[in-house]
C-alpha cells in the first residue's frame, strides 16, 4: 500500500471517528446532565473522567499545533479554562490555518518562499518574569497638581491647541489657529496641521518590497528612561536621523476627569526610549514636532484612534506621516487585529496584556511594566516591514479597488486629522460626550417614572460637577450602575439615600446632604417620565420648534407634566417613505387617524429629523377660530319610479353580416330559424321606461309589424346573396375555360417536339429486371387524393362564411318571464 492510500485510509478513519464523536456529544447534550449527576453518583464520576480525558487530549492537540506554528498554547485544566482561554485557542487554530495557506501559496508560487532566518524558525523571545499582582488603582499623589499648565475642567470656550511653534509648516501658526462651527453647532479650532497633512506624500520606500530589518535582541539591550528636558533634546537629535519610528502611549483616566498620558514610548531600528510625560514641564514635549510633523519620517502606530487626540491634548504633538498597522491588519483580513496577535504572529512574542489597564502613574515603574511598555514599540518596526511587504505584494496600484496599500495610507491620513474637543454635557437633553442621553438610549428599558427620572438626572449632574471640581473620573465619584439603582429605588429621605451609596464612593457619602437637596429641588420643578422624554425628542416635536436655534432646542422640547405623552402621526413615513399601508387610508382620513391614535416614537427617529423631503403638518387652528355654524346635511334626491319590461330582439351588425348563404343546406337554415324563434326571449334586450306599459293588443300589433319587416329584410338579403353566388360561378366557369385553352396549346407544342431527334436517356428508360413491378404500379389505380400545392392561389377560391353557432339550450334565464 503506497503513501497516498495510507493517507486516504487515515483520513477516512479520522472522519468517521469525528462524526461518531459529534453525534454522541449531541445526544449527550440533549439530556439533563445536571439531573443525572445529582441522581446517579456513577454518572457523575463517569462524566468527570471523560471531561478530564477530553481536556487532556485537547491540551495535547493544541500544544502540538502551537509548537508547529511557534505560538504559545493554553493549558486546559478544567472546563472553565476553555472560556477563559478561548482567545488563545482561536489564535492557535488561526495560526495553523494561516501556515497551511502560506505553505500552499509558496508551493504554487503565489508568494516568495521564506528565508531561513524567518521568525518562524527563531526561538521563543524571553521576557521578564511577571508579577502575580497588577496594581490598577494606586494611592499616589495626583501628578496633575504639579503641572505648569493644569487641566481646565470648566472651559469657557473651545479647546485651543498648545502649540507655540509650528515646525515643517506650509501655513504659519497664526493663520492655522482659526475657528469654525462644527456639526453640533459649537465653535471649534481647526487642526493646525491640516494643510500639511492633506498635501503630504508618503515616501517611495513605503510602496516597495524591502527586506525586513530584524529588531535588536531584547535580552541584550534595554530602553532609555527619559525624565529630563535635556534627555528629551538628546533623544530628538537621534530621532531626526531615523527614517521610521515606532510610537505608543500609556494612558490613565481613573483618577482624572479628562485623562493623563503617563508614558511615551519611541523606538528606532537601533534604540528604545521611554519618556516620563507626568513631569511639570510636559507641555514642552511639543519640541518633538520636529520629528512627529516631518512628512519624510514614517510614524508607525497600532490602533492610534485615541493616541492622536491624547498627544495633542496633553503634549501638543501632531503626527504627519502616520502608518497604522491596525488598518493594515484589517486590509489583509487577519483573524485578529490586536497588537498581541501581531507580536505572536511575526516575532513569537507573548505580550502580557494584564498591564494594559495598570496604573501607569506609579513612580518608579516596576521592571515588568517597563518591559511591557518597551515591547509595544521594540518589535513594531519589524512588524511594519513584514506587513507592508504583504500589502505591496497583493496591491494593484493601477486599480483603486485592489490598491490595499493606498487604502491603508489614506485611512491613516484621515486618522491623523483627529482633533480634541472639550467634553460636554447638556443638562436639559443629556447630550454630549459626558451626558446621559446615550446611556438612556441604550437602556431605554429602564422605564423611569417622573420622580425616578428626576433622581437620575440630579445624580448625573451632581456627579459630573463633582468630578470636574475634584478632577476625578465620574465613575470614581459614583459608579453608573449604582446611580441607576438609586434612581430606581427613589429613596424617600437622605438617610435612605445614604444607605444606597456604596462604600467605595467616599466623595458621595460625605456629601449626601448636598445630593439630597439637589434631588429635592429637581423633583419640585417636575419633569417628564422617560417615555415623555423620548416623545419630546420625536422629530415632529423638534420640527415644530425648528424656528429656535439648535443650541436652544432643548429648552423648547421640554414637556409639561399635565400633558400626555402623545405625538401627532406624521403624514409621511420617515423610514419607508410614501408606502401605502392600506387602500382604506386616503387623504381625507389621515388627519382624523393622526388625532385619534397615539404612538411611541423610536429613539432613532431623532436622527432622521433633518431630511429634506419632509412634508410639514398643518398646525391646528385655535379653538375660537374654528367655531362655525353647523352645516345642514345635503338633501338626498329621491329615485323616480320605473318599470322593467321585455324588449325586442335587436341584432348587431356583425350578426347580420354573417347570415348563411342560400347555397347551404336548407334543413340547417330551417333548424336555425326555429331555434332562433324558440330562444327569442333569451336574446331579448331589457329596456327601462318610465311610462306605463301599452295595452296588450298594441304590443301584439307592434310585434307583428317588426316581424314582417324582419322577414322582408331577410328575403332581400337572401336575394343579394343569390346574385353574388351566381356571379362568382360565372367567373369560375370562365377561368376553367381559359385554363383548358392553355392546356390544349401546351399539348400541341409537345406533339411537335416528339418528332425532333433527342439523345436517349437511360435514367428514364423502363426497367428490364423489374418489369413486372412497374407494370403492376402502372396498372394500379391512381390516388384521387388532392396533392397540396404550395404555389396555388388561394384567392381563386370563393370566400366561405363561418357557420352560425346554435343557441345554448337548457340555460335560459327566467328572470323576466311572465
Amino acid at each position: 500500500m503506497d503513501s497516498s492510500q495510507d493517507f486516504n485510509s487515515l483520513q477516512e478513519g479520522i472522519q468517521k471517528a469525528l462524526i461518531s464523536t459529534i453525534k454522541s456529544a449531541n445526544r449527550i447534550a440533549s439530556h439533563d446532565l445536571a439531573f443525572q449527576r445529582t441522581v446517579n453518583p456513577d454518572v457523575a464520576e463517569q462524566l468527570d473522567d471523560q471531561t478530564s480525558r477530553i481536556l487532556d487530549l485537547s491540551t495535547r492537540l493544541l500544544s502540538s499545533a502551537a509548537k508547529a506554528c511557534g505560538v504559545k498554547a493554553p493549558k486546559l485544566e478544567d472546563p472553565e479554562d476553555v472560556d477563559m482561554n478561548w482567545r488563545k485557542v482561536v489564535d492557535v487554530v488561526d495560526s495553523v490555518l494561516e501556515k497551511a495557506d502560506r505553505a500552499l501559496d509558496e508551493y504554487t508560487g503565489l508568494i516568495k518562499q521564506r528565508d531561513n532566518g524567518d521568525s518562524d524558525s527563531n526561538s521563543k523571545t524571553k521576557q521578564a518574569k511577571s508579577t502575580s499582582k497588577v496594581i490598577r488603582n494606586a494611592n499616589v499623589k495626583k501628578p496633575q497638581l504639579d503641572f505648569e499648565i493644569p487641566p481646565n475642567n470648566f472651559p469657557d470656550g473651545p479647546w485651543k491647541p498648545l502649540l507655540t511653534e509650528k515646525p515643517h509648516a506650509k501655513v504659519p501658526l497664526e493663520d492655522s489657529l482659526v475657528t469654525f462651527v462644527g456639526d453640533n453647532g459649537t465653535t471649534q479650532y481647526k487642526h493646525p496641521y491640516e494643510p500639511e497633512i492633506l498635501s503630504m506624500q508618503y515616501p517611495d520606500r513605503v510602496f516597495q518590497v524591502l527586506d525586513p530589518i530584524p529588531p535588536q535582541p531584547v535580552e541584550t539591550t534595554s530602553a532609555t528612561w527619559v525624565d529630563t528636558y535635556e534627555g528629551v533634546l538628546e533623544m530628538l537629535q537621534e530621532l531626526k536621523q531615523a527614517k521610521e519610528i515606532a510610537v505608543d502611549l500609556e494612558h490613565h483616566d481613573f483618577r482624572t476627569y479628562i485623562g493623563l498620558v503617563s508614558l511615551l514610548q519611541i523606538s528606532t531600528r537601533e534604540k528604545d526610549w521611554i519618556v516620563d510625560t507626568l513631569k511639570p514641564w510636559r507641555h514642552k514635549l511639543q519640541v518633538l514636532n520636529e520629528v512627529f510633523a516631518d512628512p519624510t519620517i514614517v510614524k508607525v502606530f497600532h490602533g492610534a484612534y485615541m493616541d492622536m487626540v491624547w498627544l495633542q491634548r496633553d503634549l501638543g504633538l501632531y503626527v504627519n506621516g502616520l502608518f497604522d498597522t491596525f488598518f493594515a491588519s484589517d486590509a489583509l483580513h487577519y483573524s485578529s487585529r490586536s497588537l498581541a496577535f501581531l507580536l505572536s504572529k511575526f516575532v513569537n512574542f507573548d505580550a502580557d496584556k494584564r498591564y494594559q489597564l495598570a496604573d501607569w502613574r506609579i513612580r518608579p515603574i516596576p521592571e515588568e511594566m517597563l518591559f511591557y511598555a518597551r515591547s509595544d514599540t521594540h518589535f513594531l518596526l519589524y512588524i511594519y516591514d513584514k506587513i507592508r511587504n504583504d500589502l505591496v505584494q497583493v496591491s494593484d496600484r493601477s486599480n483603486p479597488d485592489k490598491d490595499l496599500i493606498g487604502r491603508v495610507l489614506e485611512k491613516s491620513r484621515e486618522l491623523s486629522l483627529s482633533r480634541h474637543e472639550h467634553p460636554e454635557f447638556n443638562e436639559e437633553t443629556g447630550e454630549g460626550s459626558r451626558g446621559w442621553y446615550n446611556f438612556v438610549l441604550k437602556n431605554s428599558h429602564l422605564g423611569y417614572k417622573s420622580e425616578q427620572f428626576a433622581v437620575f438626572r440630579a445624580l448625573w449632574k451632581w456627579r459630573d460637577v463633582t468630578a470636574r471640581t475634584e478632577d476625578e473620573n465620574p465613575n470614581f465619584v459614583l459608579g453608573t450602575n449604582n446611580l441607576v439603582d438609586i434612581a430606581r429605588a427613589n429613596p424617600p429621605d437622605a438617610k435612605a439615600l445614604h444607605s444606597l451609596l456604596p462604600l467605595t464612593a467616599a466623595l458621595a457619602r460625605s456629601r449626601v446632604n448636598e445630593i439630597w437637596s439637589q434631588i429635592q429641588e429637581l423633583k419640585a420643578q417636575g419633569g417628564p417620565t422617560l417615555l415623555q422624554f423620548f416623545t419630546s425628542r420625536d422629530p415632529a416635536t423638534l420640527r415644530h420648534n425648528a424656528a429656535a436655534p439648535r443650541a436652544t432646542r432643548a429648552q423648547n422640547a421640554a414637556l409639561k407634566m399635565e400633558e400626555a405623552a402623545i405625538a401627532a402621526k406624521l403624514p409621511r413615513s420617515q423610514l419607508f417613505g410614501d408606502v401605502a399601508v392600506s387602500s382604506r387610508w386616503d387623504g381625507t382620513k389621515e388627519a382624523e387617524i393622526a388625532e385619534e391614535e397615539d404612538y411611541f416614537p423610536f429613539p432613532w427617529q431623532r436622527f432622521v429629523e433633518d431630511i429634506t423631503d419632509y412634508v410639514p403638518v398643518a398646525e391646528p387652528v385655535p379653538a375660537e377660530e374654528t367655531v362655525k355654524e353647523p352645516v345642514p346635511p345635503p338633501e338626498v334626491e329621491k329615485d323616480e319610479e320605473f318599470t322593467l319590461r321585455r324588449g325586442q330582439k335587436r341584432k348587431s351588425e356583425a350578426i347580420e353580416n354573417d347570415e348563411p348563404s342560400p347555397s347551404e343546406d336548407e334543413s340547417a337554415s330551417d333548424n336555425d330559424e326555429e331555434m332562433e324563434d324558440d330562444n327569442r326571449d333569451s336574446n331579448a334586450v331589457i329596456e327601462i321606461e318610465a311610462e306605463e306599459p301599452p295595452p296588450k293588443a298594441a304590443r301584439k300589433a307592434k310585434k307583428l309589424e317588426k316581424k314582417r319587416k324582419r322577414e322582408e329584410a331577410k328575403k332581400a338579403q337572401e336575394q343579394q346573396h343569390l346574385e353574388l353566388r351566381t356571379k362568382r360561378q360565372e367567373e369560375k366557369l370562365a377561368r376553367k375555360a381559359q385554363r383548358k385553352t392553355q392546356t390544349q396549346q401546351q399539348a400541341d407544342t409537345g406533339d411537335r417536339a416528339k418528332y425532333q431527334a433527342v439523345p436517349f436517356d437511360y435514367s428514364k428508360a423502363a426497367s428490364v429486371l423489374h418489369a413486372k413491378r412497374e407494370d403492376t404500379k402502372a396498372a394500379a389505380p391512381e390516388d384521387k387524393k388532392k396533392v397540396f400545392d404550395p404555389y396555388a392561389k388561394t384567392g381563386d377560391d370563393e370566400i366561405k362564411p363561418a357557420r352560425r353557432m346554435p343557441p345554448i339550450r337548457g340555460e335560459r334565464s327566467a328572470t323576466f318571464k311572465k
